[in-house]
């Protein structure tokens, strides 16, 4: 009895520190997110415009800096990023901070629960 509390206990704890990119997110509150905090410079669509950031259409899998028809920093081309849920998770909660040099100005989404909502919702918008 005592051994099997114990792995209840681990495996308790072990999910607690589970970090926000590994937390399933509900993409109907991330498009409230994206809406709010994205759109202004971002689009989604594919052949969509290029506006003060690059369109996010096929964003997942694609290599950072790489999309067609923006003017990425050198920071963000040689960053080696792959974004995939875990790099636009830390990436969208502290763009400066993982890729310092970005061009980006935004200053990210503290909340673990909207970070994960909105890579959600970019996981199912940028198809």
């Amino acid at each position: 009895m005592k051994s099997w509390m114990g792995t209840v206990v681990a495996v308790s704890v072990g999910m607690a520190a589970l970090p926000a990119w590994a937390q399933s997110g509900e993409a109907s509150r991330g498009q409230r997110v994206f809406n709010q905090q994205c759109r202004a410079c971002h689009t989604l669509d594919k052949d969509g415009a290029q506006t003060a950031g690059p369109n996010l259409h096929g964003v997942f899998g694609r290599k950072a800096g790489t999309a067609e028809g923006y003017a990425f920093s050198d920071a963000m081309k040689n960053s080696g990023i792959v974004w995939d849920d875990a790099t636009l998770t830390e990436y969208n909660r502290d763009p400066k901070g993982k890729v310092p040099g970005t061009k980006m100005v935004f200053n990210g989404v503290k909340q673990a629960g909207q970070l994960a909502d909105l890579v959600a919702y970019l996981k199912e918008a940028t198809k």
